[in-house]
């Protein structure tokens, strides 16, 4: 739910808060003997419960300094998610055989809290009628703690918590070399603390959460321009991200990853994009990235850095295209029938840091229609597409650094979907 009021003619009120539940059991294909083999593994059957709920309170000021227009924004944002993860093996053993997928005895057992508080303040002046100055600050806390309750035999109490907090300054200056025609420049400082998901297992197989992880922190820098042409945008920007204690993935293996931190990396590369209108009903949208990601840093995978594990700098990091595109073309009237096509490429993926294997580029074709139809304040609107128009063989996603070299997952072949939307305008 969202809140908004206009205290007065230059403040304005808002406050957004939601709520929401999560239960999902997984059974995975973790064969019997390497579940048995020690008391600390968790299981083959993952049972999950998760509770969140948040709020976000901002006040936003506009004003004149020195005849200076500006406006300025303070906020606090607080969220929180609480956790009861499970783990059961996934057999049970009837008259002395083992019966497979059918959750079994108890595992795992833990609950866990999650919860962050950030303050911010940002503001923007018009320094000038072309230049602007935007500029904002966030002081973000992260909290883990988690509650062991399964404490059996060697299995001890793996309850453990973790704190992380983060100064996050941005600045941004942009300049109207014409009514049409904007370029800017900006810096700021990016911080990615562990997700649930990241700390649920450790490398190895230990029982407990991974809380040895440190939050990955990173500094941006971007150039870019946008102009107008036409009925049309067309921006570019050039960027750079260094990054310290990159959080990627150790290892994968049996449906479960666990992760580390690598030292540093480094992104950077240039984006392009062209959004056209013609003639009124015609829309062409043009898009492409080139994105260098690599490994600045000699990276090891555990504690004894055999040659298999040890990663270069230099290398890719996994899981990242270099290169990706996608143009699409539209005829989409406000009513009646509208129609599209799209096209989408990918160059090829590394699926492991040594980047011995790649999963192939691809491009695939879309087509999509419908028909929208207005009544009075009401419009009705039917859509249908079909995406893998020519039924293309390619990889859809990878496992990165899965433990026994299965690193592809399959895309569907040719699919189709439909709907319908009904919407009400209360003008």
């Amino acid at each position: 739910m969202r809140y908004e009021r206009q205290m007065s003619a230059n403040d304005d009120l808002s406050i957004m808060t939601y709520a929401g539940e999560r239960e999902t059991t997984q059974y995975q294909s973790i064969p019997v003997a390497v579940q048995q083999r020690s008391e600390q593994h968790p299981g083959g059957v993952i049972s999950l419960a998760r509770h969140y709920q948040g709020i976000d309170t901002r006040w936003t000021h506009r004003g004149e300094v020195v005849t200076l227009p500006f406006s300025v924004t303070g906020g606090l944002d607080y969220e929180t998610m609480t956790e009861q993860r499970k783990g059961y093996e996934n057999f049970t053993v009837v008259n002395g055989v083992n019966e497979l997928g059918t959750k079994g005895n108890l595992r795992r057992d833990e609950r866990n809290l999650m919860w962050n508080v950030d303050p911010y303040l940002q503001t923007s002046w018009d320094l000038t009628q072309r230049l602007t100055l935007d500029a904002g600050v966030r002081f973000s806390t992260v909290n883990f703690d988690s509650n062991d309750h399964y404490i059996i035999g060697s299995n001890g109490d793996d309850s453990g918590d973790a704190r992380y907090h983060q100064w996050l300054p941005v600045g941004s200056l942009n300049y109207a070399l014409t009514k049409g025609w904007n370029v800017y420049a900006s810096v700021g400082r990016g911080f990615e603390t562990p997700t649930i998901n990241e700390l649920s297992y450790r490398p190895g197989g230990v029982a407990g959460l991974n809380l040895g992880l440190k939050p990955a922190t990173s500094d941006t820098v971007e150039l870019g321009s946008k102009t107008r042409i036409g009925n049309g945008l067309f921006s570019a920007a050039l960027f750079q991200t260094d990054t310290k204690n990159e959080i990627v993935v150790d290892e994968s293996s049996n449906g479960r990853t666990s992760y580390k931190n690598a030292g540093q990396t480094r992104r950077r590369g240039v984006e392009l994009a062209l959004d056209q209108q013609f003639s009124y009903d015609w829309r062409l949208q043009l898009a492409w990235t080139l994105l260098d990601a690599t490994y600045r840093d000699d990276v090891c995978g555990d504690s004894i850095c055999s040659a298999a594990k040890q990663v270069p700098k230099g290398n890719r990091l996994p899981g990242i295209a270099r290169n990706m595109g996608y143009a699409s073309l539209a005829w989409s009237p406000p009513q009646g029938w509208f129609a599209g096509a799209e096209l989408r490429y990918m160059s090829d993926i590394q699926v492991n840091d040594q980047n011995s294997q790649q999963a192939p580029s691809y491009t695939v074709a879309a087509l999509n229609t419908g028909y929208r139809y207005p009544v009075g304040n009401w419009q009705f609107t039917v859509f249908g597409r079909v995406d893998n128009l020519f039924d293309r063989q390619y990889v859809g996603s990878v496992i990165v650094n899965e433990g026994n070299g299965r690193y592809f997952e399959p895309a569907p072949g040719r699919n189709w979907g439909g709907g319908m939307s009904v919407a009400y305008s209360f003008e």
